[in-house]
């Protein structure tokens, strides 16, 4: 039994469709993460599981019961916002325990809930503190405690680290996967972040324009996107693209022509005009060059010097390449660097849909 299933969704806002025939199965202790860039409609998606916006059309299930049509506290989720929403005049065990209250739940039963949530998020000693002597993290932390109380089968969060600053995210990242792991509980994440669905994630459903583009694992998104949106979203920094045309003896950018021979296909691929993509970490450079089906020089533009790695703009075929190289690599603006590519990292896309071939 899945834990949630949309089926047939659809949410329109007048004439405005939203979301658009969705249909998704989250399997039991699942951690789904909904990503895609502002207006694609995932917080809107998580809204309508949530019972927080009437659908359109379409059926909600959780845990196998149809809550197509239920309130949003009869459907057994907890949901953590992007805004903390505590009660700023409660303590942080006023906070955990006030929604436990408000259900007339015993005052013994609510002690432990309180206190086993409070164990697992480490907020043992801010029990007594009110929000606005806690820092981001911790509050963020209390608001996640609020829905840990609950007891429920099913967590909802709504981009609950965007409010944070860069370190205390990948901190909290960490937190919540271990959580995951210790609870087991489904989770359902939403994200624009693609560092935090990449390392959250089970399975990542990459939205555009209020319909799925692909849902898969984070390895599959990564080596084998469906289309070129999916390619360029996932990826930091994002893939290359150039113009080519495979023909008779392979692939040809500008004046040179690569073989196709590796590359990861379940069918032909049709001669004529193509997208192609190669990822910056895939173009190999150093010692890996030897390796390549192609090798070539090109001419380092400009270099974005980043610690561990050292991002390098350059041109080739007539279009702008960017390679990732070793961050201790000797290499300076102006110097040649020789390059190699191969098919089996490579992604081509028709030229018109854009659908991965």
């Amino acid at each position: 039994m899945h834990s949630v299933s949309v089926k047939d969704l659809k949410l329109n806002f007048g004439s405005v469709e939203v979301l658009q025939n969705l249909n998704i199965d989250i399997n039991d202790g699942e951690f789904l993460v909904l990503l895609g860039s502002s207006g694609c409609g995932k917080s809107t998606l998580l809204n309508c599981i949530a019972g927080l916006l009437d659908i359109t059309d379409g059926q909600i299930f959780i845990k196998g019961r149809n809550v197509t049509w239920a309130e949003p506290s009869e459907r057994g989720i907890g949901m953590v916002f992007q805004s903390y929403a505590l009660y700023p005049q409660m303590s942080v065990e006023g906070n955990l325990s006030f929604g436990l209250k408000n259900a007339k739940m015993p005052a013994a039963e609510i002690a432990k809930r309180v206190a086993r949530a409070a164990e697992i998020l480490q907020i043992e000693p801010l029990l007594k503190r009110k929000p606005a002597a806690l820092s981001g993290g911790q509050r963020q932390r209390v608001a996640i405690g609020r829905a840990l109380v609950r007891d429920v089968d099913v967590f909802l969060f709504d981009e609950p680290l965007s409010n944070l600053d860069a370190k205390l995210r990948a901190d909290l990242r960490v937190e919540l996967k271990q959580l995951h792991r210790q609870l087991k509980n489904t989770m359902i994440y939403v994200t624009h972040d693609q560092v935090e669905a990449m390392t959250l994630a089970d399975r990542i459903a990459i939205m555009r324009a209020g319909k799925i583009q692909q849902l898969a694992s984070p390895d599959e998104i990564y080596n084998r996107p469906v289309n070129k949106y999916v390619a360029d979203f996932i990826g930091s920094p994002s893939m290359n693209f150039m113009t080519g045309k495979v023909g008779s003896k392979g692939l040809t950018l500008g004046k040179a022509t690569l073989p196709l021979d590796g590359y990861k296909t379940d069918g032909n691929i049709p001669k004529g005009d193509v997208i192609v993509g190669i990822r910056p970490e895939h173009v190999a450079t150093g010692n890996d060059v030897a390796d390549a089906a192609f090798r070539t020089t090109v001419t380092a533009d400009l270099l974005e010097p980043m610690g561990a790695d050292t991002l390098v703009w350059t041109k080739f075929g007539g279009n702008e390449l960017r390679l990732r190289m070793d961050g201790q690599a000797k290499v300076a603006e102006g110097q040649e660097i020789e390059i190699g590519l191969s098919a089996d990292s490579m992604h081509l896309f028709d030229s018109q849909t854009e659908e991965r071939l």
